[in-house]
C-alpha cells in the first residue's frame, strides 16, 4: 500500500524546510561524487507550525519565519522527512534555525 503525502502541517514551533540543491559539477564541467560535496546549509521554508504554546495563557507564540523564506541551517540536526519527490526535506525547531536570508 503506497501512502501519498498531500500536505505536511508541522506541530507547535516546528518548521519544514526544503534544503537547497547541492551543485555536483564544477564551473569547468567536472562531476563531483556526492560524498565529497558538503551539505547545503540553506533552505526554503515549506510549512510552519502555529508556534510554541504561550506559558502565560491560551494561544501560541508567533513564529519568526513564514512560508517561502530562505533560511540558514545548522550543519547537523533536524529530522529528515521522506516525501514522494526526490528533494530533501528536513524538520527543524524554530530555535535551531540560524538566520533568515534576504
Amino acid at each position: 500500500m503506497a501512502s501519498v503525502i498531500k500536505k505536511v502541517i508541522p506541530m507547535l514551533d516546528r518548521i519544514l524546510i526544503m534544503r537547497a540543491e547541492v551543485k555536483t559539477t564544477t564551473a569547468g564541467g567536472i562531476l563531483l561524487p556526492e560524498e565529497s560535496v558538503p551539505k547545503e546549509m540553506q533552505g526554503v521554508v515549506v510549512a510552519v507550525g502555529p508556534g510554541a504554546r504561550n506559558p502565560a495563557g491560551a494561544g501560541h507564540l508567533p513564529v519568526a519565519v513564514k512560508e517561502g523564506d530562505r533560511v540558514l541551517l545548522p550543519k547537523y540536526g533536524g529530522t529528515k522527512v521522506d516525501m514522494d519527490d526526490k528533494r530533501e526535506y528536513v524538520l527543524f525547531r524554530e530555535s535551531d534555525i540560524l538566520a533568515k536570508l534576504e
